[in-house]
């Protein structure tokens, strides 16, 4: 099975699989076709995290394949421009060198079953030949109006319009005929060394990004759950889940429900800002020692006095399984949206801007600076059964609220038996800074809370704001709620899945 954003990239892994491909080869061709469709949320221009289980009872490995500022990167520079926070477009400060495509191949090299030509075939030929855009895509093209180089993304863009990239076609064939030089000292690395006027250098672009790490683990509704280490914020959806696996949920219905993870989520990121960073110790801040007292604060009758985070964010998730039941959980993203609004020379390439998540105040340890690495929203999630065999591949675009509709999920799935069919169509919260409707503000000292609401009718509006919560209901955005996937290993052995329906275009489909 395979559940992605896009019918295309899904039929393209559904097919993969079909000809014998393991769920790697899936995941990667899938992800392949979707940075050609879905440029306003993915791309080679971006990074890539993912967890792969073999299958058997052993834990997931973790890929970390997200980039690093370059050598040129001078946060003294943006300070006497006058910038407090990272900028957000038009300055490659805010471009690391992307990780995607490291990703890719590292990904296939161990787990791929098919040749690399035949995984991305359909991307290079979808790229080349040209697809219809998508709704999301054609309301979002206005962003682009102007964008030096954007030479596929046209202004005024209609959804069912045909839409080609072939400088994205190119690059897909410079990895097939050259490998990883193909891209990073390519045309893509030509471009971006251009654009970057210093930031980076050939040596940048050479070093290996993609690297194997340890996976995070916590132990929560009667399972293990697993995600990436930092500079990954994943180590809070196990946070929030072991929280709230030891308060009194109740079920969906009861008006404690929303409360409780609510707090369970608040209490376990309320200092992200000051603790993710690029080497901090992931599994000491899922521990329970830690965890404990958060869980002890939280008043299962009223709101506690911590800041919140912004909602808003763009990226892609994927899922998929093989026959030999191995699972690959993977996350691509630009950041926001189309990223930097820069683009990589002539290949038509929009780079991330991912580079938002660094600081700006001096000494802070996740400090903008040569070779570091942001902190991440990008957060996939793994479960695994007590014994450690398969039981879910899970995830959501959403930047700062990833983690929190996730814990959604699980206390859905795992705490109350609901199909993923269900869960994943459930209303939904998140949470936001009372001065900031969507982006990625993270968690900022001093701010109060407000928890935004997709449907009037579940009563959380009420029962919330009764508990001393600030609310808002919001049903005219659907995509501030994410776009969540998740394919579950039942207990007869089958696959269920299903992809959300707030992306309009998702597929989840198996063979």
């Amino acid at each position: 099975m395979v559940s992605t954003v896009d019918h295309l990239a899904t039929g393209v892994g559904v097919d993969l699989l079909r000809r014998g491909g393991s769920a790697a080869d899936a995941a990667v061709g899938a992800n392949a076709v979707l940075a050609v469709t879905a440029p306003h949320m993915c791309g080679p221009g971006g990074d890539v995290w993912a967890l792969v289980h073999e299958g058997g009872s052993g834990p997931p490995d973790a890929l970390d394949a997200s980039g690093f500022a370059g050598s040129g990167a001078d946060p003294e520079r943006l300070r006497a421009q006058g910038h407090r926070e990272m900028p957000l477009h038009g300055d490659v400060a805010s471009v690391p060198v992307p990780g995607a495509v490291d990703g890719w191949l590292a990904l296939h090299d161990r787990y791929g079953r098919l040749p690399l030509s035949e995984v991305l075939a359909e991307a290079v030929r979808i790229a080349d030949d040209g697809f219809a855009a998508s709704p999301l895509l054609a309301e979002r093209t206005g962003e682009v109006a102007g964008v030096e180089n954007n030479t596929d993304i046209g202004a005024g863009l209609k959804a069912g319009e045909a839409v080609r990239r072939p400088g994205t076609a190119r690059a897909f064939k410079a990895i097939l005929k050259h490998g990883r030089d193909g891209f990073y000292r390519g045309e893509f690395g030509e471009g971006l060394l251009a654009l970057g006027a210093g930031e980076y250098t050939q040596d940048d672009l050479s070093k290996p990004i993609a690297r194997w790490v340890a996976p995070l683990r916590a132990e929560a509704f009667g399972h293990v759950l697993w995600t990436v280490p930092p500079t990954s914020q994943g180590y809070l959806t196990l946070a929030g889940a072991w929280i709230a696996d030891g308060l009194d949920l109740g079920d969906c219905d009861d008006d404690r429900w929303a409360h409780l993870l609510i707090e369970a989520a608040t209490w376990a990121a309320h200092d992200r800002v000051r603790v993710l960073y690029d080497g901090a110790d992931g599994q000491k801040l899922v521990d329970p020692s830690r965890l404990g007292p958060r869980r002890e604060a939280i008043d299962p009758e009223r709101a506690g006095n911590v800041a919140a985070p912004a909602a808003m964010g763009d990226t892609t998730y994927l899922g998929a399984v093989d026959c030999d039941g191995m699972g690959v959980s993977l996350i691509n993203s630009n950041a926001n949206g189309f990223g930097a609004l820069l683009v990589a020379g002539s290949t038509g390439i929009f780079l991330h801007d991912r580079g938002l998540g660094f600081n700006l105040v001096p000494g802070h340890p996740a400090e903008y600076g040569p070779g570091r690495r942001p902190p991440h929203t990008l957060s996939p999630a793994l479960v695994t059964n007590i014994d450690g065999s398969l039981r879910q591949v899970l995830g959501t675009m959403g930047g700062d609220s990833q983690p929190q509709i996730l814990l959604q999920l699980l206390a859905r799935t795992l705490g109350l038996g609901q199909s993923p069919g269900a869960a994943i169509r459930a209303p939904r919260w998140v949470l936001g800074p009372d001065d900031h409707d969507a982006g990625f503000a993270t968690w900022r000292p001093g701010q109060g809370r407000r928890v935004l609401i997709e449907d009037a009718a579940t009563g959380w509006h009420e029962s919330l704001a009764a508990r001393g919560h600030s609310t808002a209901v919001r049903d005219e955005s659907p995509h501030t709620y994410g776009h969540a996937h998740l394919i579950e290993v039942t207990d007869g052995g089958t696959l269920a899945g299903a992809a959300d329906p707030r992306a309009a275009i998702g597929t989840a489909a198996g063979l």
